[in-house]
């Protein structure tokens, strides 16, 4: 008894210093360790902002969701024998609800596990059924981006999905990408108790929280509508000739406003997992090609510029020219034919055009590249831009100066080739293109961005004369006096534009290839008043297919589409010299 007794004394003095250690010496330290494990602190994204048309149209806005979460462990400790049997369920339920594969989510169920995702974004009224039909199911506030419109200007908004890691919607290609600080806001934040075991949120147990600021929306130059038929309209050429692909864009004239531009291969950024790396991109501003002879406006602008040619001059044109080593000839072979300036760039004859460009010199011929933007980015806002090449000026050889103005040995954009027809359509002022309108901030303050700096590219009276001389090109009178473009003309309008046929690079000779082009059109409507610049390019069509018939179907969509007044045809020009 003594022993005993001595023992229980012992046992009780050492039980009274422990509790004595725990609430005196130890307290603060196991209190922070409690609160440590059950103080969980838990994100609140921003909601996403939206990107919009010109018009207000949504291309792009999120609506929420919800992750459905739960504990396989837990359920396994309170439904006993019956575990498997109610994870089957589950995993069935959540499925048919959610679209999920039953088996992933039944093996899910099967781990031993604390924490797993059943759907990652389910609607908000299924969620609710299947948390009341499953308890043990827990919900987690989500975003999921909506794309309206499907493919609808898809290269230029891109998309965004939902990051797992960063518990945000994260924008992965195009504006979605280049503007995501912008859309995405900034995140808050609530710390909160949860139960031991569980991530459910014990009610009332707020610590400390900080609201989320919503992204801002965007508000793009884009006109849906016009997006839409260019879009087609586009990707049915392209198939049409058998063409590797093709880029148009659609500016205001007055403003250098994208109002559409479009690709010919596109995705659907609902479903990314459809989708590749190409028809993710933008070829419309990242992907610059050799134009041919729409570029031969810049050798007639300087021409009229600096005053070395008029419209009605005539040229005797043989059917080649030697330039240092090398010989151009005309696409078709002729003698000594007697072709106006005009007619020059109506017909499109390169040895006409090397003609003229000789007289203009070749320090101001390069002087004119550089007006026009060639070899430098437009700043339209779009990721990837590029700026084209143009040779330095102190790198031209000898026979540099028979390709470039013919459209050879230089590359631009569809973008940037738009982009020189908007200055002659403009009386001479290149305004460099935009396709960010506005931003509207969670206060709703609507910013503009700074509007760009125009250029004076030539005079009013040189844009007006060349404006003229363009309308030759698709005039379609008197059989032989035809221009190179007749097909892109729409009736009841003037029309002035330029076709053009480049050689692509044979990748294995390092030379032009003999059969592969690249075809282009620029044009502007209507051409004694304009209002829109349509550039085309198109990626090897079979046969070398004019891009002019694309040119009048879009063009005739847009004199439609915008109510343009029909006018007086365009004066009938001479090209041929009697």
């Amino acid at each position: 008894m003594k022993i005993g007794t001595l023992l229980l004394v012992a046992l009780l003095t050492l039980s009274l210093l422990k509790l004595i250690t725990v609430q005196t010496f130890q307290s603060g330290s196991l209190t922070a360790s409690s609160e440590k494990q059950r103080l969980t602190r838990l994100a609140l994204p921003a909601e996403r902002g939206s990107i919009l048309d010109r018009n207000g149209t949504p291309l792009a806005f999120s609506t929420e969701a919800s992750a459905l979460v739960t504990n396989p462990r837990l359920i396994t400790t309170q439904k006993g024998a019956r575990a498997a049997e109610y994870k089957q369920q589950m995993a069935t339920a959540v499925a048919a609800r959610t679209g999920g594969d039953p088996n992933a989510l039944l093996a899910l169920l099967n781990s031993d596990r604390g924490y797993v995702v059943l759907a990652q974004l389910a609607d908000p009224g299924a969620a609710r059924e299947l948390r009341e039909a499953f308890p043990e199911i827990a919900q987690e506030k989500r975003e999921s981006r909506q794309y309206p419109g499907g493919s609808l200007a898809a290269n230029v908004i891109g998309a965004a999905s939902w990051n797992s890691g960063d518990q945000k919607l994260t924008g992965l290609v195009g504006l979605e990408s280049s503007q995501d600080a912008l859309l995405a806001g900034t995140d808050g934040y609530e710390v909160v108790d949860t139960a031991e075991g569980s991530s459910a949120i014990i009610p009332g147990s707020t610590r400390a929280q900080q609201d989320a600021v919503p992204g801002s929306d965007i508000q793009l130059t884009i006109d849906s509508d016009i997006q839409y038929t260019i879009q087609r309209q586009l990707q049915d050429y392209v198939a049409k000739t058998n063409a590797k692909g093709g880029s148009a864009v659609v500016l205001d004239v007055k403003t250098g406003e994208v109002l559409a531009l479009a690709n010919g291969t596109t995705f659907d950024p609902s479903n990314l997992a459809g989708a590749d790396s190409a028809s993710m991109g933008n070829a419309a501003v990242t992907s610059p090609f050799e134009p041919g002879s729409v570029n031969k406006i810049v050798t007639m602008a300087a021409a009229l510029e600096y005053g070395v040619a008029k419209p009605d001059d005539v040229l005797d044109v043989p059917g080649s020219i030697k330039v240092a080593d090398r010989t151009v000839n005309d696409a078709w072979k002729h003698g000594l034919d007697h072709y106006t300036l005009t007619g020059v760039l109506a017909k499109s004859s390169n040895v006409g055009t090397i003609m003229t460009a000789q007289k203009v010199g070749e320090d101001r011929f390069a002087d004119m590249l550089a007006r026009f933007g060639l070899g430098q980015k437009t700043g339209v806002g779009l990721p990837g831009e590029s700026a084209g090449r143009v040779p330095p000026r102190d790198t031209w050889s000898g026979s540099t100066f028979g390709n470039l103005p013919i459209g050879q040995g230089l590359s631009m954009t569809v973008l940037q080739m738009a982009g020189m027809y908007q200055a002659v359509a403009n009386d001479g002022v290149r305004i460099p293109p935009r396709i960010v309108a506005s931003t509207v901030g969670p206060g709703g303050v609507r910013t503009v961005p700074p509007q760009p700096e125009p250029v004076r590219v030539v005079s009013p009276q040189t844009a007006q004369t060349l404006r003229g001389m363009l309308t030759a090109v698709t005039q379609n009178e008197r059989g032989v006096q035809r221009g190179t473009g007749a097909a892109a003309g729409v009736d009841g309008y003037q029309v002035a534009g330029k076709t053009g046929t480049a050689q692509q690079v044979d990748p294995s000779c390092g030379c032009y290839a003999r059969s592969t082009y690249w075809i282009t059109f620029a044009g502007m409507l209507p051409a004694q008043d304009p209002r829109f610049v349509i550039g085309i390019m198109l990626d090897a069509p079979a046969g070398g297919a004019s891009a002019a018939p694309l040119f009048h179907d879009m063009a005739s969509f847009i004199a439609a589409r915008q109510q343009i007044p029909v006018g007086p045809p365009a004066p009938f020009q001479t090209l041929v010299a009697p």
